[in-house]
């Protein structure tokens, strides 16, 4: 298969991390776009975050890549982890960089397209937009973990927590100097 696999700012770039793990790079033509932001944030979030070596990473404002032209022949484009704004401009139709070119002709051309948004809770404009990318044809895959694996904490309980106004000392605030992000993978 010829693959696209992009990444964006969102948190959650153990989702992009795993899903190279578990492609075999080698057997299948495999390009990656990650944006400014997925750099640094996969920084902060992974000790090590590795890209296998056969790989063809881009620039996210290269727009002389083959996956950005219809005419090129790709199977499916993945966005793990896409931001709810990545997602907005897909919805919208920009095409500003290679990552959001190529969602818009994967979306025109009718090929496969997945986004897997992290962000909670959405708000009506987050909800619309992935209204409109379903009508698209996109499919929209929430990184919603499954708990067969016995996760050792639960993020999702810190957000609702916050949400109806209970204090939650051991949940990790962005930017907080105090807090400390768990290590445990």
């Amino acid at each position: 298969m010829k693959l696209v696999i992009a990444a964006t700012g969102a948190s959650g770039t153990i989702y992009l991390q795993r899903l190279l793990d578990q492609i075999d790079c080698s057997a299948h033509q495999v390009h990656l776009v990650l944006s400014a932001h997925a750099k640094q944030v996969a920084k902060q979030e992974l000790d090590r975050f590795k890209i296998p070596a056969s790989v063809s990473q881009h620039s996210e404002n290269d727009l002389n890549v083959p996956f950005v032209s219809g005419s090129a022949r790709f199977d499916a484009m993945v966005v793990v982890p896409c931001s709810m704004a990545t997602l907005g401009r897909i919805a919208s139709g920009s095409s500003d960089s290679a990552l959001l070119r190529a969602a818009d002709v994967f979306l025109k051309e009718r090929r496969k397209l997945i986004l897997v948004p992290r962000e909670t809770p959405w708000n009506l404009i987050h909800a619309r937009n992935v209204v409109t990318l379903l009508e698209a044809g996109a499919i929209v895959l929430p990184a919603i973990p499954s708990f067969y694996s016995r996760p050792a904490s639960v993020t999702v309980v810190w957000r609702i927590l916050d949400q109806i106004g209970l204090p939650n000392p051991s949940a990790y605030r962005w930017g907080s100097d105090t807090a400390k992000p768990s290590r445990k993978r």
